[in-house]
Protein backbone atom coordinates (compact mmCIF):
# COMPACT_ATOMS: atom_id res chain seq x y z
CA UNK A 1 0.00 0.00 0.00
CA UNK A 2 3.00 2.63 0.76
CA UNK A 3 3.96 1.88 -2.76
CA UNK A 4 0.65 2.36 -4.47
CA UNK A 5 0.30 5.66 -2.08
CA UNK A 6 3.42 6.95 -3.56
CA UNK A 7 2.29 6.37 -7.10
CA UNK A 8 -0.78 8.31 -6.13
CA UNK A 9 1.52 11.27 -4.71
CA UNK A 10 3.60 11.12 -8.33
CA UNK A 11 0.70 11.71 -10.31
CA UNK A 12 -1.14 14.11 -8.24
CA UNK A 13 2.30 15.94 -8.67
CA UNK A 14 2.19 15.37 -12.60
CA UNK A 15 -1.56 16.53 -12.86
CA UNK A 16 -0.83 19.70 -10.32
CA UNK A 17 1.85 21.17 -12.95
CA UNK A 18 0.18 19.85 -15.87
CA UNK A 19 -3.12 21.67 -14.39
CA UNK A 20 -1.11 24.82 -13.11
CA UNK A 21 0.74 25.15 -16.68
CA UNK A 22 -2.66 24.78 -18.57
CA UNK A 23 -4.52 27.49 -16.38
CA UNK A 24 -2.51 30.25 -18.23
CA UNK A 25 -4.08 29.28 -21.67
CA UNK A 26 -7.16 30.73 -20.06
CA UNK A 27 -5.44 34.20 -20.13
CA UNK A 28 -3.52 33.19 -23.94
CA UNK A 29 -7.85 32.17 -24.74
CA UNK A 30 -8.89 35.21 -23.84
CA UNK A 31 -6.54 37.97 -25.34
CA UNK A 32 -6.58 35.75 -28.82
CA UNK A 33 -10.56 36.35 -29.07
CA UNK A 34 -10.31 39.88 -27.68
CA UNK A 35 -7.52 40.48 -30.31
CA UNK A 36 -9.88 38.68 -32.85
CA UNK A 37 -12.74 40.60 -32.40
CA UNK A 38 -10.35 43.47 -32.50
CA UNK A 39 -8.83 43.10 -35.61
CA UNK A 40 -12.38 41.82 -37.40
CA UNK A 41 -14.13 45.14 -36.07
CA UNK A 42 -11.45 47.82 -36.81
CA UNK A 43 -9.34 46.36 -40.09
CA UNK A 44 -12.84 44.15 -41.17
CA UNK A 45 -10.47 41.38 -41.81
CA UNK A 46 -9.78 37.91 -40.00
CA UNK A 47 -7.58 34.91 -40.33
CA UNK A 48 -8.90 31.27 -39.69
CA UNK A 49 -5.45 31.01 -38.53
CA UNK A 50 -5.77 32.93 -34.97
CA UNK A 51 -9.68 31.94 -34.93
CA UNK A 52 -9.00 28.30 -35.21
CA UNK A 53 -6.11 28.73 -32.61
CA UNK A 54 -8.69 30.37 -30.27
CA UNK A 55 -10.73 26.88 -31.01
CA UNK A 56 -7.53 24.59 -30.59
CA UNK A 57 -6.46 26.12 -26.67
CA UNK A 58 -9.86 25.91 -25.62
CA UNK A 59 -10.62 22.44 -26.14
CA UNK A 60 -6.29 21.91 -24.39
CA UNK A 61 -7.62 24.01 -21.07
CA UNK A 62 -10.42 21.42 -20.61
CA UNK A 63 -8.67 18.38 -21.93
CA UNK A 64 -5.45 18.58 -20.15
CA UNK A 65 -6.77 20.32 -17.16
CA UNK A 66 -9.22 16.97 -16.22
CA UNK A 67 -7.03 15.23 -14.23
CA UNK A 68 -6.22 18.76 -12.15
CA UNK A 69 -9.73 18.93 -12.29
CA UNK A 70 -10.64 15.62 -10.65
CA UNK A 71 -7.44 16.17 -8.16
CA UNK A 72 -8.96 19.02 -6.90
CA UNK A 73 -12.62 17.53 -6.69
CA UNK A 74 -14.43 20.17 -8.83
CA UNK A 75 -16.18 17.69 -11.75
CA UNK A 76 -19.56 18.34 -11.70
CA UNK A 77 -21.81 15.83 -9.09
CA UNK A 78 -25.43 15.11 -8.73
CA UNK A 79 -25.66 12.73 -5.63
CA UNK A 80 -28.94 13.49 -4.53
CA UNK A 81 -28.90 9.90 -3.22
CA UNK A 82 -25.30 9.48 -1.93
CA UNK A 83 -24.44 12.95 -0.37
CA UNK A 84 -27.69 11.41 2.72
CA UNK A 85 -24.80 7.85 3.28
CA UNK A 86 -22.19 7.76 5.45
CA UNK A 87 -19.18 8.43 4.32
CA UNK A 88 -17.51 5.34 3.87
CA UNK A 89 -20.37 3.84 2.18
CA UNK A 90 -19.84 7.45 -0.41
CA UNK A 91 -16.24 6.11 -0.74
CA UNK A 92 -17.33 2.66 -1.44
CA UNK A 93 -19.90 4.42 -4.34
CA UNK A 94 -16.76 6.12 -5.28
CA UNK A 95 -14.23 3.18 -6.23
CA UNK A 96 -17.23 1.20 -7.81
CA UNK A 97 -17.80 4.82 -9.93
CA UNK A 98 -13.93 5.02 -10.83
CA UNK A 99 -13.63 1.14 -11.49
CA UNK A 100 -16.73 0.78 -13.42
CA UNK A 101 -17.25 4.38 -14.87
CA UNK A 102 -14.81 6.35 -15.04
CA UNK A 103 -11.98 3.84 -16.06
CA UNK A 104 -13.90 2.20 -18.77
CA UNK A 105 -14.90 5.47 -20.38
CA UNK A 106 -11.53 6.83 -20.29
CA UNK A 107 -9.73 3.89 -21.73
CA UNK A 108 -12.05 3.25 -24.31
CA UNK A 109 -11.64 6.61 -25.45
CA UNK A 110 -8.08 7.02 -24.85
CA UNK A 111 -7.85 3.59 -27.65
CA UNK A 112 -10.01 5.23 -30.37
CA UNK A 113 -8.19 8.64 -30.08
CA UNK A 114 -5.06 7.35 -30.91
CA UNK A 115 -5.30 6.03 -34.06
CA UNK A 116 -7.30 9.39 -35.08
CA UNK A 117 -4.06 11.21 -34.04
CA UNK A 118 -1.75 9.12 -35.50
CA UNK A 119 -3.46 9.00 -39.21
CA UNK A 120 -3.48 13.31 -38.87
CA UNK A 121 0.40 12.65 -38.06
CA UNK A 122 1.18 10.43 -40.64
CA UNK A 123 -0.59 12.40 -43.18
CA UNK A 124 0.01 15.82 -41.84
CA UNK A 125 -3.22 16.49 -41.96
CA UNK A 126 -4.42 20.39 -42.79
CA UNK A 127 -7.37 22.33 -41.53
CA UNK A 128 -10.20 22.23 -44.73
CA UNK A 129 -10.44 25.62 -44.12
CA UNK A 130 -8.28 28.66 -46.18
CA UNK A 131 -5.16 29.99 -44.22
CA UNK A 132 -5.98 27.42 -40.98
CA UNK A 133 -3.52 24.95 -38.80
CA UNK A 134 -2.33 21.74 -39.30
CA UNK A 135 -4.41 19.73 -37.12
CA UNK A 136 -2.63 17.06 -35.59
CA UNK A 137 -1.32 18.73 -32.40
CA UNK A 138 -5.25 19.36 -31.55
CA UNK A 139 -5.80 15.55 -32.38
CA UNK A 140 -3.25 14.52 -29.81
CA UNK A 141 -4.62 16.41 -26.86
CA UNK A 142 -7.23 14.08 -26.39
CA UNK A 143 -5.18 10.79 -25.76
CA UNK A 144 -3.02 13.30 -24.21
CA UNK A 145 -5.91 14.60 -21.85
CA UNK A 146 -7.97 11.16 -21.30
CA UNK A 147 -4.63 9.26 -20.35
CA UNK A 148 -3.86 12.50 -17.74
CA UNK A 149 -7.44 11.86 -16.38
CA UNK A 150 -6.78 7.71 -16.12
CA UNK A 151 -3.86 8.52 -14.03
CA UNK A 152 -6.01 10.96 -12.01
CA UNK A 153 -8.46 8.43 -11.53
CA UNK A 154 -5.91 5.40 -10.46
CA UNK A 155 -4.70 8.08 -7.98
CA UNK A 156 -8.20 8.73 -6.65
CA UNK A 157 -8.73 4.95 -6.43
CA UNK A 158 -5.61 4.13 -4.09
CA UNK A 159 -6.87 7.26 -2.43
CA UNK A 160 -10.14 5.68 -1.65
CA UNK A 161 -8.88 2.51 -1.01
CA UNK A 162 -6.14 3.92 1.15
CA UNK A 163 -8.99 5.57 3.63
CA UNK A 164 -10.94 2.85 3.98
CA UNK A 165 -7.93 1.19 5.35
CA UNK A 166 -7.33 3.92 7.62
CA UNK A 167 -3.79 4.78 5.96
CA UNK A 168 -4.71 8.24 4.07
CA UNK A 169 -7.10 10.85 4.20
CA UNK A 170 -10.48 11.52 2.89
CA UNK A 171 -9.69 11.69 -0.98
CA UNK A 172 -13.02 13.99 -1.17
CA UNK A 173 -12.41 16.08 1.16
CA UNK A 174 -12.44 19.67 0.03
CA UNK A 175 -9.70 22.76 0.93
CA UNK A 176 -10.10 24.75 3.86
CA UNK A 177 -12.29 28.15 2.22
CA UNK A 178 -15.28 28.54 0.21
CA UNK A 179 -15.40 26.75 -2.99
CA UNK A 180 -16.02 28.60 -6.72
CA UNK A 181 -19.80 27.70 -6.58
CA UNK A 182 -19.90 29.02 -3.12
CA UNK A 183 -17.79 32.32 -3.57
CA UNK A 184 -19.97 32.86 -6.81
CA UNK A 185 -23.06 32.50 -4.33
CA UNK A 186 -21.93 34.83 -2.02
CA UNK A 187 -21.43 37.29 -4.77
CA UNK A 188 -24.96 37.36 -6.20
CA UNK A 189 -26.06 37.46 -2.70
CA UNK A 190 -24.14 40.21 -1.74
CA UNK A 191 -25.39 42.21 -5.05
CA UNK A 192 -28.20 41.41 -4.37
CA UNK A 193 -28.10 42.91 -0.47
CA UNK A 194 -26.70 46.08 -2.28
CA UNK A 195 -29.64 46.59 -4.84
CA UNK A 196 -31.66 46.28 -2.46
CA UNK A 197 -30.14 49.08 -0.10
CA UNK A 198 -29.69 51.52 -2.93
CA UNK A 199 -33.26 50.67 -3.56
CA UNK A 200 -34.19 51.55 -0.55
CA UNK A 201 -32.31 54.93 -0.25
CA UNK A 202 -34.14 56.04 -3.35
CA UNK A 203 -37.56 55.30 -1.89
CA UNK A 204 -36.25 57.34 1.17
CA UNK A 205 -35.30 59.65 -0.94
CA UNK A 206 -38.46 59.96 -2.70
CA UNK A 207 -40.47 59.97 -0.03
CA UNK A 208 -38.36 63.37 1.77
CA UNK A 209 -39.20 65.10 -1.34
Amino acid sequence: MNALLALSRLIDAINTVVGRAVTWLTLIVVLVSAGNAVVRKLFNTSSNAWLELQWYLFGALFLLAAGYTLLRNEHVRVDVLASRLPRRTQIYIEVFGVIFFLMPACLLILWLSWPMFMDSYLTNEQSSNPGGLVRWPVKLMIPVGFALLVLAGLSHLIKCVGFLMGRCADPGARDEGVSAEEALAQEIAEEARMREAQAATAESAGKGR
